[in-house]
């Protein structure tokens, strides 16, 4: 991949990433943000649901979205956090338990490749997983906790790694609540959810009296958070959904901004029946329901135990933050996509199961100091996670398995090392540059196929560049540049048969990079109102397919790529009770060569031209608020050769509420508003319908977005 000569030569320092951080954050006296506490530009004021005002950020895609904002606006899922991030699609193509399926600057992320994402300093994405390669599962998330979401775009950022080719989501929670409280929650098909939070003091006022001074200055004492959730539903599918999940949440925390700790303990645990994609023909034509299934014993169980921690000190000198965490994941998952193409006295139904441990460090140390007489900021980080997994591959018939297809034993080492600098060279310019380098080590054992063991490594270098000039007159310019890359199943990496036909294998790179370039602005010129434009390119070495759904298990790389953008996001303050939000994104995604794969055209499937979201928020009218969002996406192709299309979607939502007293309050959320009837994905595959019927050749199977439905919850503080 050609990349530009200067931009190796940039790699002597690199910069903290500008995060806003509010006070009672956990990484709040840490974070990259006090790179902006070493120069002169002024204090923001936050005002409305975001924090990305000029002189906050590196990138003009790079943002803050305050935990306000998910207060007030409706989600259909716990996943649809991210669809705060402005161009960001989150969808579903099977039962509410598994990963969602993300879409983003022109990619098909499956559910999480090129998108890394993070809650409380955790990685969520899982290498080497049963069903997906970075699977991402935000099931466990509960929204009602989140402070903030720090994200960013493209591959600029020297903290991002793995996964982070086209942006990334640190989710952070808080450290307490005003109110212990408790909602209620009853809707259409059978949904009901209950939750309960609080946070309370260690010691009483008295005690802490007795026994001295705070642990650090300026804090309270440590303060204990807990949450636990409790949801059912069913859908509007007409095999039930049973949905059925459990969240517990505890956080034990002390110290403020200039030094402090906090130690998390996570709990979850789901299981539902799925109803996955069908042929859009059986829709069309009658023979199946809207909301039936081709396969009524398709599901999932998965669970998590989660342990971390995080410790920071600053002061005028610099900062420091450790993080630590340890986590034990199961997943079982039971899907049909070809019904009985592969199998027809069986049909095509399979099993992926996998059982994880992971554990993992960050450690990041920053100097304050003067570069050639202006303010700088250095930082250098190291981290470190090693996941042990056990994941299979099991061809089944009503979840009952009759034939093993792989299992494996899986060790994975991720380590990097990074480097950033920022330097305040005038009050109109800034740099931002950085360096990173990360290492991939890899071993399998086969249980299935012993001359499939084997091990791989690989490193990589990756550069970046960021330059913001300005303010002038409340608006300001990027230039930004960096390398990136994903990792690729170990599977694929090291398989020598492929375990389905008892051929040869196709192996894949360890590492996969890409090349991001982006210019942009952002201004305030206008009162009230935050806007910023971005246009963008993004060059990946090659497309990542995975081929786990009843083939190798694996992953497959298609030809390298080429998509190109422009973003333009804004978010206008009317005045203190009304707000609005608009939010437009282009993308032209092609494969760099013409007829790549074996296949006419340059078409990327499922690559996602078009994205808008408009919002409007009441606050506080006689204790009424209300929010109405919609959602536009444009259609997009299935094949390479673009003569199968998607179909477009537009869903609009709706939440009002109603403050009856002090501490009590009622929300009443409509979901697709106007019961329009869309897809929430669309595929094309070969299919069989039946054990006698023909093949399907390059057909459309769709998941059905789901209909109006209405939820209703009482909020009690407590």
């Amino acid at each position: 991949m050609q990349r530009p000569a200067w931009l190796f030569f940039c790699v002597l320092f690199t910069t903290p990433i500008a995060r806003a951080q509010p006070s009672d954050s956990p990484l709040a006296a840490g974070a990259p943000a006090s790179a902006a506490s070493a120069s002169t530009l002024p204090a923001v004021v936050v005002t409305g649901h975001y924090e990305n005002g000029v002189g906050t950020s590196s990138a003009a895609s790079q943002g803050v979205i305050l935990g306000s904002l998910l207060q007030d606006i409706p989600l259909l899922r716990p996943g649809q956090v991210l669809e705060a991030i402005p161009g960001m699609v989150v969808t579903q193509h099977s039962g509410d338990g598994k990963a969602n399926q993300y879409f983003l600057r022109g990619y098909n992320l499956d559910h999480g490749t090129d998108f890394a994402s993070s809650v409380d300093g955790v990685p969520v994405n899982m290498p080497t997983n049963a069903h997906g390669q970075g699977y991402t599962d935000l099931n466990f998330l509960t929204p009602e906790l989140v402070q903030q979401i720090d994200y960013r775009k493209g591959t600029y950022f020297a903290e991002n790694g793995d996964f982070s080719a086209a942006g990334s989501a640190d989710i952070y929670y808080r450290n307490s609540l005003s109110n212990p409280f408790a909602q209620l929650t009853v809707g259409s098909y059978d949904y009901r959810r209950v939750l309960l939070a609080g946070s309370f003091p260690v010691f009483s006022s008295d005690k802490r009296s007795n026994s001295g001074s705070a642990a650090f200055s300026g804090s309270h004492g440590p303060t204990l958070l807990a949450a636990v959730e409790g949801l059912e539903e069913n859908g509007p599918w007409k095999s039930p959904e049973d949905m059925r999940k459990i969240n517990g949440f505890l956080r034990l925390s002390d110290g403020d901004t200039s030094r402090g700790w906090s130690v998390d303990a996570n709990v979850y645990d789901a299981h539902w029946n799925s109803t996955d994609q069908v042929p859009l023909a059986l829709i069309q034509s009658g023979q199946l329901c809207r909301f039936c299934a081709l396969d009524p014993t398709d599901g999932g169980d998965t669970a998590r135990d989660i342990l971390s921690g995080e410790w920071h000190t600053h002061d005028a000198k610099g900062y420091t933050t450790i993080s630590a965490y340890l986590e034990h994941y199961r997943l079982q998952l039971f899907s049909n996509f070809t019904f009985f193409e592969l199998r027809p006295n069986t049909g095509d139904q399979f099993e992926q199961e996998e059982a994880r441990n992971m554990l993992g460090t960050k450690i990041a140390h920053g100097w304050l100091h003067s570069l050639f007489g202006h303010d700088s900021t250095t930082e250098a980080g190291v981290q470190v996670r090693r996941d042990y997994i056990h994941v299979g591959l099991f061809d089944t018939q009503a979840r009952v398995p009759f034939q093993t297809v792989d299992d494996n034993l899986v060790g994975e080492t991720e380590a990097a090392m990074y480097v950033e600098n920022t330097t305040i060279w005038s009050n109109w310019f800034r740099s931002l540059l950085g360096v990173r380098e990360d290492s991939l080590q890899m071993g399998l054992t086969s249980l299935a196929l012993a001359q499939n063991s084997g091990s791989a490594s690989a490193s990589r270098t990756s550069p970046k560049l960021s330059l913001i000039f300005g303010p002038w007159d409340k608006t300001e310019f990027f230039v930004d540049a960096g390398d990136g890359f994903h990792s690729n199943d170990a599977r694929g990496v090291i398989y020598k048969i492929d375990p389905t036909t008892g051929g040869p294998a196709s192996p894949v790179p360890p590492l996969v990079g890409a090349f991001g370039q982006e210019i942009g602005v952002r201004t305030e010129i206008i009162p009230g109102l935050q806007s910023s434009l971005a246009l963008w390119r993004l060059s990946s070495e090659s497309e990542l397919i995975y081929n786990a759904d009843s083939d190798i298990g694996s992953t497959t790389p298609n030809g390298a790529s080429k998509r190109e953008g422009v973003e333009w996001n804004n978010h206008l303050v009317l005045n203190n009770w009304l707000l609005f939000d608009a939010d437009l994104a282009y993308t032209h995604a092609r494969y760099a060569h013409q007829n790549e794969n074996g296949q006419q055209g340059n078409a990327i499937p499922n690559a996602v031209p078009k994205v808008a979201s408009v919002g409007l928020s009441v606050h506080d009218v006689d204790g009424w608020s209300g929010d109405v969002k919609l959602r536009y996406i444009g259609k997009y192709p299935l094949s390479q050769d673009g003569t199968l299309m998607g179909p477009p979607s537009v869903v609009t939502d709706m939440r009002v509420q109603r403050a009856l007293t002090p501490r009590i309050s009622l929300s009443l959320d409509v979901l697709n508003l106007f019961d329009r009837k869309y897809y929430d994905i669309a595929y094309e595959q070969d299919y069989r319908v039946s054990p006698n019927s023909p093949i399907v050749p390059d057909g459309m199977t769709v998941h059905p977005g789901e209909p109006r439905e209405f939820r209703l919850t009482l909020n009690l503080k407590l």
